[in-house]
């Protein structure tokens, strides 16, 4: 997928849109409450708390009127109407974000409940050190080899480990080892370069990523999902198939391995489509068209429970893209497909066309289009 350039969000809280807002004294919920819209590209995901990560409770379709009790702030989310980390809660007690919401009326604060004392023993990290002669350490996504690369980390960096997981055994400047930490900001590295005390913390299980796949594998584990979104969405398959290739590197790719997304479908908001599972929170770097200069930035990726469903996917996010739909002129027609594909936006790789269809060709996907 191609990167754009992401805006900086500043600020201890952001602001409603004019006319709306949190009430200066926190209000109760009332009975009758506030009526506003719900404005959002499919349905709104309603919540259990002001949170993304909270349990689903419900959806709301786009346009339907809702009533709202009180609003508070949470997780901040980019919605369809602004970007903002005030949460409403419905009068039925359930939540949705506000910058799915159109209202001109002033929203009263929700009371602040008393927090409970916590029965849970506080996360403790434990301190280490990398000690590596064989140069920068790599991290990775998860425990092992096998896993993702997430960066590195120098000789000497120090570290806070929350927790130890099992995994392949590795010859290290310290030791040998089976044992990976998890580090504070979720990558894993192995215990084979690091100095530190006893951690006690098991790490709760990691999906195993993929298994590495020869060509021919591959692209017999494609076909049906790419053929499926061809019957439900149009795609041809041979597209779909040769993407996949180019864009996730035979299904070796960090994103494919670990969370079976072949294309690097991002998640808008909470929302992740109907064949997703959820979403996974990766450092990425993008660039500025502008200026030229590359940062870090944190961004979610949608997760898939097989490699069929990140592949229907694909066909799903092609066709209800406006964007591209003077691509669907050619549904029968793969190499027109694509340049149509590529014209809208969809890659600023000059040759993006050309590899593609090379694929395709060296491949022979064509044979499984299945309208031949």
């Amino acid at each position: 997928m191609r990167h754009t350039t992401r805006r900086l969000l500043t600020g201890a809280a952001l602001v409603l849109a004019a006319g709306t807002g949190l009430a200066a004294a926190p209000g109760t919920a009332y009975a009758a409450g506030v009526s506003a819209t719900v404005d959002v590209a499919g349905q709104l995901k309603a919540r259990s708390a002001p949170s993304t990560a909270a349990k689903i409770v419900g959806t709301i379709k786009d346009g339907r009127k809702v009533s709202i009790a009180c609003a508070v702030n949470g997780t901040t989310v980019r919605g369809k109407v602004r970007t903002t980390k005030v949460w409403d809660r419905l009068t039925d007690g359930s939540y949705i974000s506000h910058s799915y919401v159109r209202t001109s009326a002033r929203i009263p604060g929700c009371a602040t409940p008393k927090t409970p004392k916590s029965k849970t023993t506080p996360l403790v990290y434990v301190t280490g050190t990398v000690r590596t002669a064989d140069g920068p350490v790599n991290t990775r996504s998860g425990p092992g080899t096998g896993y993702a690369a997430a960066g590195s980390l120098a000789n000497n960096t120090i570290v806070k480990i929350a927790c130890a997981a099992t995994g392949p055994s590795v010859a290290g400047t310290v030791r040998t080892s089976t044992q990976w930490d998890r580090l504070s900001d979720g990558r894993y590295i192995a215990h084979a370069y690091m100095l530190s005390g006893i951690v006690k913390t098991a790490c709760a299980p990691v999906a195993a990523p993929a298994p590495a796949l020869t060509p021919a594998q591959f692209i017999k584990a494609a076909v049906p999902g790419a053929q499926q979104g061809w019957r439900e969405y149009g795609v041809p398959p041979s597209v779909t198939i040769a993407q996949a290739i180019l864009e996730s590197g035979w299904g070796r790719s960090g994103l494919s391995s670990v969370d079976r997304n072949y294309f690097g479908i991002k998640c808008q908001a909470t929302y992740y489509g109907p064949h997703a599972t959820g979403c996974h929170v990766y450092k990425t770097t993008e660039c500025s068209k502008t200026t030229g200069r590359c940062f870090e930035i944190s961004d979610a990726f949608r997760t898939y429970s097989s490699m069929a469903r990140s592949f229907r996917d694909h066909g799903h996010f092609l066709k209800n893209n406006k964007r591209y739909a003077p691509a669907f002129g050619y549904t029968r027609n793969a190499d027109k497909f694509i340049e149509q594909v590529w014209k809208a936006g969809y890659a600023t790789d000059p040759k993006y066309v050309s590899k593609v269809t090379g694929i395709m060709k060296t491949y022979d996907l064509y044979r499984y289009d299945t309208w031949k």
